[in-house]
């Protein structure tokens, strides 16, 4: 699997460079998303911009990275679907569960609000 990762204090962006999303591919996303995982990291943007199909086994490891975030009181951000993607993910509705923005950039920004908005909650339950 070719992908690079992005490491910033408050997010990671992990950018998929290949052009399906299928079981050959999944092990090691998931793999890749548990390890960014344990190190910390609780809030990460998936840019699957390169990605033309995907399968179930694809969306299978979406929803792993979402768990991942979801338990660690973080955000799993997908960004940069292609119209088949997107499709997909409606079709198996989980565009219900899944928090999908147009580009890395929009992901960056909701992640900042999302702290933002946590550190509001922190300060006025004290």
């Amino acid at each position: 699997m070719k992908f690079t990762v992005d490491k910033h204090e408050k997010y990671i962006l992990v950018k998929l460079n290949e052009s399906k999303l299928n079981s050959l591919v999944t092990p090691q996303l998931k793999s890749e998303l548990i390890l960014i995982n344990t190190e910390g990291q609780r809030n990460i943007i998936l840019d699957l911009s390169q990605i033309k199909f995907a399968d179930s086994s694809g969306l299978s490891s979406l929803l792993v990275g979402h768990r991942l975030c979801k338990n660690a009181s973080g955000v799993f951000i997908l960004a940069g679907l292609n119209e088949s993607v997107s499709r997909l993910i409606t079709i198996s509705q989980l565009d219900n569960v899944l928090t999908i923005v147009p580009t890395s950039e929009e992901g960056i920004d909701l992640i900042f609000m999302e702290e933002i908005e946590k550190e509001l909650k922190k300060e006025s339950s004290r």
